[in-house]
């Protein structure tokens, strides 16, 4: 009976030897020895890694048959070529991270300040984008307008809306923001519950009246009891604003509805302005090449939140970590950084950027991983091995 093949992993303890201690003879990051050893990657920095750890351990008494053994044990792994795998593996999400008691401690941290929600505007992150797209929801509320707001999930629509919200509140501006649930809305009524334009006209009615009056039964008076309303309200100085998340559900005739409400007004004063906010598709239903809400299309403008960029990938992660009262440093090197632009961007042949993750949940999710990852070897700080690997 031939005898058990020994992993890599194994030798490595048969010399006496820690992980770490063994990555710092190669020399490698204890998480690069980690990644070679559990997922067969090697850095793409040392092509003669194989050779410089087979010396070691040849020198601490292990013979080549059981080196050439344990590594012949990845060499599936390691022989797949990087273009192999696919592109949305490379760009793959993580699913919603934890930092674990073991990272927090290793780092020095109570709370998470890559994931945590933003508590008030001086923790929101700005940029030349995203200020763009604040004062464009602000003057839209306040001087009117009609704009939709799209954005891959997790790039900070809620939290832009939210600012908005805040700021509204805490400037003391008479603009009364009506705000229709959207729980359980979908853009047909056999996938769920379609927002309608009588659900649009009874939320304006409950918000400016706070409650005190009914809709009235009929589509006609009901319509011109909104009117009555918002002139009303507009009379007594306010300004008013529909504003509706999760818009990519809202079906074609509803939006089509939204420019006739858009379009009230009191002489030559608009009523009501409109803010949409939703996920992607928004954008794609109201593309200029969709004939059916072409008269929408010219009346909103549309605005795509953008992921970040390199250099705003760190300024992003500066920004967060002020809070925690840390350095960057502390936390991840600079070449990790880099992975994990790498990791959450997809470019072409000729390394234009084709589609990119950079935005906030992605980022907070995959170092947040990271750190874990790190703890749980050991390392001290998050490197390009670290990203790379989880």
């Amino acid at each position: 009976m031939s005898p058990k093949i020994k992993t890599l992993k194994q030798l490595i303890e048969q010399t006496g030897c820690s992980q770490i201690e063994f990555a710092k003879q190669i020399p490698l990051s204890g998480a690069g020895l980690n990644l070679l050893i559990h997922k067969a990657l090697f850095p793409k920095r040392m092509p003669d890694v194989q050779k410089r750890i087979t010396d070691i351990l040849v020198e601490k008494g292990i013979d080549r048959t059981s080196i050439d053994a344990a590594f012949a044990l990845v060499k599936p792994t390691v022989t797949t070529q990087p273009n192999e795998a696919t592109e949305e593996e490379e760009i793959m999400l993580l699913a919603k991270q934890s930092l674990t008691p073991q990272a927090k401690k290793t780092f020095g941290l109570f709370s998470n300040p890559f994931t945590g929600e933003v508590q008030s505007h001086d923790e929101l992150f700005t940029n030349e984008d995203i200020n763009y797209v604040r004062q464009a929801l602000y003057q839209t509320a306040k001087t009117g307008g009609f704009i939709a707001i799209s954005g891959e999930s997790g790039s900070g629509k809620t939290t832009l809306r939210l600012d908005l919200e805040d700021r509204i509140q805490r400037e003391h501006l008479p603009i009364i923001m009506i705000e229709p649930y959207i729980i359980g809305t979908e853009d047909n009524d056999i996938k769920g519950k379609t927002l309608k334009s009588g659900h649009i006209a009874e939320s304006i009615i409950e918000t400016i009246s706070n409650g005190q009056e009914r809709p009235l039964r009929s589509a006609e008076a009901r319509f011109r009891q909104v009117h009555n309303l918002l002139k009303e309200s507009s009379l007594a100085g306010n300004s008013h604003v529909i504003l509706i998340e999760e818009a990519h559900s809202l079906p074609i005739p509803t939006l089509k509805h939204l420019k006739r409400f858009f379009e009230l007004k009191s002489g030559f004063k608009n009523l009501v302005s409109i803010i949409l906010i939703g996920q992607t598709e928004l954008a794609n239903k109201l593309s200029e090449r969709n004939p059916h809400v072409r008269e929408v299309v010219q009346r909103c403008e549309n605005i795509t939140l953008e992921p970040l960029t390199s250099t705003g990938l760190e300024q992003y992660l500066q920004h967060r970590i002020k809070a925690a009262e840390k350095k960057l440093s502390e936390i991840i090197t600079e070449d990790g950084i880099y992975a994990i632009a790498e990791r959450l961007t997809q470019a072409n042949g000729n390394g234009k950027i084709e589609r990119s993750l950079l935005y906030p949940l992605a980022v907070g999710n995959l170092i947040t991983g990271a750190m874990n990852a790190a703890a749980e070897l050991g390392a001290p700080v998050i490197d390009r091995h670290v990203i790379m690997g989880v």
